[in-house]
């Protein structure tokens, strides 16, 4: 899959944290406070002159009360029904190298979200966020390969065609453990709409 410039999807999330600390009234202090993620670090995630780990991007995620795919959209752009795959974003982690790629349209006013993850092999990715503000519920689905995932003291293994429900309240891990790259796809939806859709 051909992979976005990093200084265009970082200067998407750059600009979608700032739109959604502002929309919720939060400082840059008050940020740092509740995500658990230095003052600076957010500042340079900000401007853009920061390429954040899913785990740190989760952190600001959850306390701005959206999902983590939410800071990949360009609501800027105005709503559009369709998402074209060659506009679709694209974003690795720099961490464990996935690969995600946001499938649904930005700025439509649904609950529903559909994310799909390219796992490198022996990669790992740890989420530490715990309840959230806005409950999240999570699907996943495998595709290609195999994966395993930990729900706090739960623990799955989830190979091709096997899908796993979840609802995203406790410290979540994936694992590949296998020898080739594991391909899944993600479908969140939210208890209620999101913040920055009800206003």
């Amino acid at each position: 899959m051909r992979e976005s410039g990093a200084r265009g999807i970082n200067q998407r999330i750059a600009a979608r944290v700032r739109d959604l600390r502002g929309a919720g009234g939060h400082s840059l202090e008050g940020l740092a406070r509740r995500s658990g993620v230095s003052r600076s670090m957010i500042s340079l995630i900000e401007r853009g002159e920061s390429s954040a780990t899913a785990v740190v991007l989760e952190k600001l995620a959850t306390s701005l009360g959206v999902s983590l795919a939410a800071l990949f959209e360009d609501t800027r752009a105005g709503s559009r029904p369709v998402a074209r795959r060659a506009a679709q974003p694209q974003w690795r982690d720099p961490a464990s190298g996935y690969l995600r790629r946001n499938l649904s349209p930005a700025g439509v006013a649904a609950p529903l979200q559909l994310v799909e993850i390219e796992f490198p092999p022996g990669a790992r990715v740890a989420y530490e966020s715990g309840v959230r503000e806005v409950p999240l519920h999570q699907q996943v689905w495998v595709l290609e390969g195999s994966i395993e995932v930990r729900l706090g003291e739960e623990r799955y293994r989830l190979d091709a065609g096997d899908c796993l429900a979840m609802r995203l309240d406790r410290p979540t891990a994936y694992r590949n453990p296998g020898r080739k790259p594991a391909h899944y796809l993600v479908a969140i939806v939210n208890d209620q709409a999101a913040p920055r859709r009800r206003r």
